[in-house]
């Protein structure tokens, strides 16, 4: 039961992303709520809870296996209870019986005592040196936190924070992105610009295919477009080629300069699927080597 003021930052951004409706930034405590879940469905806990730390602390919001309402909305500060030492010593902490745990301070023992709790873990999720949540599981019983249930416990928190790093980094692409499309001018960028655009094209094509939540990886792809569009004054229209999404995904790697190793190691394929999109894409462009399909691909306003 926890806070701390080392994530304060992060989450303000977290949350002011999430206001942004034009990033449509999935809601973090789905992804939250989703590996409580996954630790309570388990059985290893069958109480599990947690939040996101703000404001120096943490809100317990997402609740598995609660008797009463005592814990919902509960905020923990950094430094009290169980929670506030693990985010303290930045660690998981547990007790085999809370109520008699001497190494913690008890200003949560009427929540704690009215769900019956004993046995209680807490673990932080940071991300990047920044503490983003806590995840809590607790047993009722005067037992010890058994090392198949703290490994089910970390190992969520170890996925929640992958997948809270992953949708940041989506948000600092799409930033630059949409900044350089909408400071586009009708003059040709210098070399370094255009280099800058396309590496930020590709970066975008390669979190975009990663990404599970169907409207970000739709928005990604929407404004990894708009950079692809982005042109000098030409006004004669382009050949019309089709081609997939993947497809384009791989040539924009492959415009980078990247291997087929490293083209699938970004995008997450096996090199044998990134040599069929590849064959794919330059039998529609006709094209008979990679660099004339890239060539082809950005005169058809494919790829920047």
């Amino acid at each position: 039961m926890t806070g701390s003021g080392n994530g304060n930052g992060a989450v303000a951004r977290a949350t002011a992303s999430r206001g942004a409706g034009n990033r449509r930034r999935p809601d973090d405590r789905d992804a939250l709520r989703a590996e409580l879940r996954s630790v309570a469905t388990d059985l290893e806990f069958p109480v599990a809870f947690g939040g996101e730390v703000a404001d120096g602390g943490v809100r317990l919001t997402e609740h598995f296996g609660a008797l009463t309402q005592r814990l919902h909305n509960l905020e923990v500060r950094e430094g009290k209870g169980l929670g506030g030492q693990a985010l303290a010593f930045g660690r998981p902490i547990g007790v085999a019986d809370y109520g008699a745990a001497r190494h913690i301070t008890h200003d949560y023992d009427g929540p704690v005592k009215a769900e019956r709790l004993s046995a209680v873990l807490a673990v932080p999720v940071r991300v990047r040196g920044r503490c983003r949540a806590v995840l809590y599981g607790a047993i009722r019983e005067r037992v010890g936190v058994g090392d198949r249930a703290r490994d089910s416990l970390v190992a969520a928190g170890r996925r929640l924070a992958a997948e809270l790093a992953v949708r940041d980094e989506v948000d600092r692409r799409l930033s630059t992105a949409e900044t350089i499309a909408a400071s586009s001018r009708p003059e040709m960028p210098d070399v370094a610009k255009l280099e800058e655009l396309r590496s930020v094209h590709s970066d975008l094509c390669a979190l975009a295919g990663s990404v599970e939540d169907s409207a970000l990886r739709g928005r990604m792809y929407e404004v990894a477009q708009r950079l692809a569009d982005l042109r000098s004054g030409e006004t004669q229209p382009p050949p019309e080629f089709r081609l997939s999404r993947r497809e384009i995904d791989v040539l924009a790697q492959v415009a980078l300069g990247c291997t087929n190793a490293e083209v699938a190691e970004r995008l997450s394929l096996s090199p044998e699927t990134v040599k069929a999109y590849l064959r794919t894409a330059m039998r529609r462009l006709g094209a008979h080597t990679r660099h004339e399909a890239v060539v082809r691909a950005r005169s058809a306003w494919l790829l920047p």
